[in-house]
């Protein structure tokens, strides 16, 4: 049933689905399953063939005989100390914080994936309260939630879609970061050296943020963007979107939205910038940030004569 241990026909199934291409997400939605749980069955039980249905319900009989010979009062095996504390420190590294990276590490290679707080301070050799703040701040990233057992004692659960959510938390972080490089790019202008510096970075986590949520301008979104550029630089003059639409042959809101696409990611245009030149015309120019100020006045500065020349 959905939630359930995946049948032998559930497996069978997702035999079927790998080979006609379905990724884990459609997979799992199809079974009522979690994510997580498709793509550790897959991992688990594959070769270089593909996933191996009749082997992994096999394996899962086997695995399932195993567990009822365990004694229910047996606690877990605990993990090993070095590699809790070396992952741990590994993951502070990223900007989690050293308590909440240990809480989080010693749930995650607990066997049940989830400890009371009573294990948690005789595992860690911490104090209570400590183990309730790195839980708190686990709990608001969305990475640990709290679950009753059958005594009601309460436990502290990694979730199945764990790594979803740090995704995501990632992806908000990268967005804001991006928004707040733009905000003092204005501030100090774009032609200044901090203000480069300011817009190189907001295009940078624009990217990576646009890369991580799937966000991005489509592949025809971006061929229209990069038509407008080239219609801007063949004319050679300001043009509205009335005058892109007429040129290109295209209805006024295509090519109002390419230039709004611009507008919004500046990375399509690099090293140009289109600008706005009154009464809705656009005119494409050099980035005032691609060059320091001593190197355009050298550009524009009369040439010297070349050597072997005479004057």
């Amino acid at each position: 049933m959905p939630g359930g241990r995946l049948s032998h026909e559930d497996r069978r199934q997702i035999a079927i689905w790998m080979v006609e291409g379905l990724g884990y997400a459609e997979i799992a939605r199809r079974l009522g399953r979690p994510t997580s749980t498709i793509s550790r069955e897959v991992a688990r039980n594959s070769a270089p063939g593909g996933y191996l249905a009749d082997r992994a319900q096999q394996a899962a009989g086997q695995r399932a005989r195993r567990r009822r010979t365990v004694q229910a009062a047996e606690p877990p095996a605990e993990p090993v100390p070095g590699f809790v504390e070396r992952l741990a420190t590994l993951l502070a590294g990223t900007g989690l914080p050293r308590m909440p990276a240990r809480v989080f590490v010693c749930l995650l290679t607990s066997e049940p994936g989830s400890l009371t707080s009573a294990e948690l301070v005789r595992r860690l050799q911490v104090s209570p309260a400590s183990v309730s703040k790195a839980i708190g701040y686990l709990e608001a990233m969305e990475l640990v939630k709290r679950a009753q057992d059958s005594g009601r004692r309460e436990r502290y659960v990694i979730d199945d879609d764990v790594w979803l959510h740090a995704f995501r938390a990632d992806t908000g972080a990268h967005a804001e970061v991006a928004a707040a490089a733009r905000h003092g790019s204005e501030i100090f202008g774009a032609g200044s050296r901090v203000g480069a510096r300011l817009g190189e970075m907001a295009q940078f986590f624009t990217w990576i943020s646009e890369q991580m949520n799937g966000s991005g301008p489509t592949g025809a979104v971006v061929r229209d963007a990069l038509t407008v550029l080239a219609a801007l630089v063949y004319a050679a003059r300001p043009l509205t979107a009335d005058d892109l639409a007429t040129a290109l042959d295209w209805p006024v809101q295509r090519a109002a939205d390419a230039l709004d696409t611009i507008g919004r990611r500046p990375v399509l245009s690099d090293p140009f910038a289109v600008e706005q030149r009154g009464r809705g015309a656009y005119a494409i120019a050099p980035r005032p940030d691609r060059l320091s100020s001593a190197q355009r006045d050298a550009l524009i500065a009369r040439p010297r004569p070349a050597r072997g020349t005479r004057k």
